[in-house]
């Protein structure tokens, strides 16, 4: 199942979570060069190979780079001869991945969830896996979902992908897609900036 909406293209940031290498998509000022934010990773541990080009943090592990927030039990990051650069974000049993990216012109917040989180460089592609589940809110409130095994998206093509299976997040391993009209979420933000912007960091 193929989608193309607007609601999941500001899940490109999971991709630069997991990385914390990709430059801002866009400047904060007109003309200006986008500036790439510091990427804080705090964790239990964490195991470095200059060899493999590879790092691995452990124990509850929070990734912040500027309003974009990744929490995993593990974070798996490698790059190859080439560049590329790869990501795996895991969770341990009975817990979950969260990317949250906070939008405050708009006071929008996306969240992402799922048992596993993965990038691929190469394609600029990333994955949900299992359970996996992406909102948009508007001032506090859910507007947009969809639940799935696997959402994937492309940066390249602005391209999502869901789809169903035994694991999904959705009744009977289903997807499931729920869109408001965009006059209602236009409404939304109107509304919460009149209210100065109150309750626009509340979600899930």
């Amino acid at each position: 199942m193929i989608h193309s909406r607007p609601l999941l293209a500001s899940t490109r940031l999971i991709g630069a979570l997991l990385l914390g290498a990709a430059m801002c998509a866009q400047a904060q000022q007109q003309n200006a060069p986008a500036e790439e934010p510091s990427t804080l990773i705090l964790s239990d541990t964490l195991h470095y190979d200059d060899v493999k080009r590879q790092s691995i943090f452990t124990g509850n592990v929070v990734l912040t780079r500027g309003l974009m927030k990744l929490t995993a039990d593990r974070l798996e990051v490698h790059e190859d001869a080439a560049g590329n650069q790869y990501g795996t974000a895991t969770a341990e049993k009975g817990k979950i991945v969260t990317i949250r990216q906070e939008r405050p012109e708009t006071y929008e917040v996306i969240e992402g969830k799922g048992l596993r989180a993965e990038y691929d460089g190469t394609k600029s592609q990333f994955d949900l896996i299992g359970q996996a589940v992406v909102t948009r809110y508007i001032c506090g409130k859910p507007f947009d979902t969809i639940r799935g095994e696997r959402v994937r998206y492309n940066e390249k093509t602005g391209v999502y992908q869901a789809q169903g299976g035994p694991n999904s997040s959705a009744p009977g391993g289903r997807v499931r897609s729920l869109a408001e009209p965009r006059a209602k979420a236009d409404a939304a933000i109107a509304e919460c900036r009149a209210r100065g912007g109150k309750g626009a960091k509340q979600g899930s």
